[in-house]
């Protein structure tokens, strides 16, 4: 059997992490079918969400120098984070860019 490797994703954000998060539990609930999730477990930095089959999902919030760095984890549910860190507003800066991207953790 093969192991799956979860998706982490990253963006950089004008919003505070306390909006970020008001954001995603807005956004994941008001899909339907098999791409909703449902919040589960939070905490000031974070938000744990389970979607179909017990899928988890984390999005997780920090301090960054020029706004708020948003993570994005998830086995399954990798679009609907993308989908998500696009109804973001960005950061742009000159040294880096305002959407990591996503990679193999």
């Amino acid at each position: 059997m093969t192991k799956q490797v979860p998706t982490l994703q990253e963006q950089l954000t004008t919003l505070a992490p306390a909006d970020v998060l008001r954001e995603a539990k807005a956004f994941f609930a008001r899909h339907i079918g098999i791409y909703a999730a449902f919040l589960e477990r939070e905490g000031p930095n974070h938000a744990t969400f389970r979607g179909q089959g017990g899928e988890e999902l984390i999005i997780g919030t920090a301090a960054a120098p020029n706004g708020t760095r948003v993570t994005g984890s998830t086995y399954l549910f990798d679009a609907q984070v993308a989908r998500f860190f696009a109804t973001l507003p960005t950061v742009e800066t000159n040294d880096a860019p305002a959407r990591v991207g996503a990679s193999a953790a």
